[in-house]
């Protein structure tokens, strides 16, 4: 019996130590011109668990929202979502023509080889929140979309900071 509660008691414990971390590979952002008020920000997320992303900010935008392109009456339109599903394991993509993360209201020009740091807010199943730092190169206006050789989000889940 003792062992029996021993068991229960450290497989409670596992669960609830058990931390969504979400991968962010190849994070981008589009570079800017003067004048240009907005860009976007691209990645790939794969979630270890059912987890949202909800909110993402930067130094550098006053509002940075998280955005889907999708077709409306056969004109492609921009619109803000209030989360965006990362089912457990499937990495989801955000890219050019899709979901991204929008930086609106630019403090400065964003030119190629400059990093642009980026907090993503996540809440996983229980609705906890968490967020993660990345460091997201900016590719210069018209430069290729490719994975190849570009840097990469850092960091796996910097703490389960709740908001």
């Amino acid at each position: 019996m003792k062992n029996l509660v021993i068991a229960a008691m450290m497989a409670l414990t596992s669960t609830a130590w058990a931390q969504t971390t979400v991968k962010v590979e190849d994070a981008w952002v589009r570079g800017t011109v003067a004048q240009q008020q907005a860009t976007g920000a691209f990645m790939r997320l794969t979630a270890s668990q059912n987890a949202r992303l909800v909110e993402a900010s930067s130094p550098v935008a006053g509002v940075t929202e998280v955005h889907e392109m999708a077709m409306d009456n056969d004109v492609m339109r921009m619109r803000q979502v209030q989360g965006l599903p990362l089912a457990a394991g499937q990495t989801v993509e955000l890219k050019p023509g899709g979901f991204h993360v929008m930086l609106m209201d630019l403090k400065q020009t964003l030119q190629a080889g400059q990093n642009v740091p980026i907090t993503l807010v996540f809440e996983d199943a229980n609705q906890n929140r968490f967020t993660q730092q990345i460091q997201a190169p900016v590719r210069a206006l018209g430069a290729g979309h490719g994975h190849g050789g570009h840097g990469h989000g850092h960091g796996q889940g910097h703490g389960n900071h709740r908001h």
